[in-house]
């Protein structure tokens, strides 16, 4: 089976791939709370240098407007020509500020790429590769460390096997992982060899940064990479029935987390056409009436499920699945 790799960067101009030279960028440490792969612990090598790959395809319900470069023109001449015009006395604002009113060219947009993360480097992800060229996959869960640690400790693993044990699963979730790099694994050897019946997905807590938020993609950047992963998993598997799950809470009451995390399952709920893509919010169900998580539902970290959340969460979903995989 030939897998798919890329080593350019992809944007979208008036409808064209412009192809630009790889970007390196050094490869980020783990978010609080995960398990970097074997041999790249934080801080110490060896990293591969991470390329951030090409644009992937986004669903309209979650594509951030990208104006061409004749749209930026006419917009900001027109802006331009109003400032200019202005008789007010805000004129002397509009133009000490005039250069922030005016449009921007959009950035490239990392979560929507197809990137090779730190965590797709390595054993974890040639094994899913292995994997998938077996087959016999009825249930694919993919995500980050919150559906990798479904079989970590033996508590988690009696979990898992209380509501996934009667079906043939496989799980390509990897602890520290975002969009770009789900995206990444699904285009070269994950989304290949199999057809699953009914894929699990919950993706996008990494590429928030966490409860500091600093120098990381917008809200509605996540949910671009959340699409675009959605988007894949179509082309990958057309047949098969998708539960995407909205991003679980994380952090405290009041943390600003919460609120881009809320933004974003607003903006991924759009994806939802009860066909192919079923959305569901479970988040609430982990909460108590103050916004706490539930007593030994979560680790302290106020991000990872433990034994009870994991309990809590198959209890959820497991009607939803069993009707997606009929």
């Amino acid at each position: 089976m030939q897998m798919k790799s890329f080593g350019l960067i992809l944007f979208t101009v008036t409808g064209l791939a412009l192809a630009q030279p790889p970007q390196t960028i050094p490869p980020a440490t783990t978010q609080p709370g995960t398990t970097p792969p074997a041999g790249r612990g934080p801080g110490r090598g060896p990293f591969a240098p991470i390329v951030i790959g090409p644009r992937a395809p986004v669903p309209p319900e979650v594509a951030i407007p990208q104006p061409t470069p004749a749209e930026l023109t006419q917009v900001n001449q027109a802006l331009q020509k109003w400032i200019n015009s202005d008789k007010s006395g805000a004129k002397p604002l509009l133009k000490k500020y005039e250069s922030l009113l005016m449009l921007q060219p959009p950035r490239l947009n990392v979560a929507a790429t197809y990137t090779q993360s730190v965590q797709r480097m390595g054993p974890r992800h040639e094994g899913f590769v292995e994997t998938a060229r077996k087959g016999d996959i009825d249930l694919l869960l993919d995500g980050d460390s919150i559906t990798d640690w479904w079989v970590q400790g033996d508590a988690n693993k009696a979990m898992f096997e209380k509501y996934f044990g009667g079906m043939k699963t496989a799980n390509f979730a990897i602890a520290g992982d975002t969009t770009q790099g789900v995206l990444w694994g699904l285009h070269n050897g994950e989304g290949q060899g199999f057809q699953p019946k009914a894929i699990m997905l919950m993706i996008g807590t990494n590429n928030t940064g966490g409860t500091d938020n600093a120098g990381t993609a917008t809200a509605a950047e996540i949910a671009e990479g959340v699409g675009a992963v959605v988007q894949e998993m179509r082309t990958d598997f057309p047949q098969a029935k998708i539960l995407l799950l909205a991003i679980f809470p994380r952090g405290l009451p009041g943390d600003s987390v919460r609120d881009k995390i809320a933004h974003i399952n607003q903006m991924i709920s759009k994806l939802d056409d009860q066909q192919h893509v079923f959305y569901l919010d479970i988040g609430g169900k982990f909460l108590d009436d103050r916004g706490f998580f539930l007593p030994d539902s979560f680790r302290g970290d106020n991000l990872h499920p433990q034994a009870k959340g994991y309990d809590i969460w198959g209890a959820a979903v497991k009607d939803k699945l069993a009707e997606l995989m009929k």
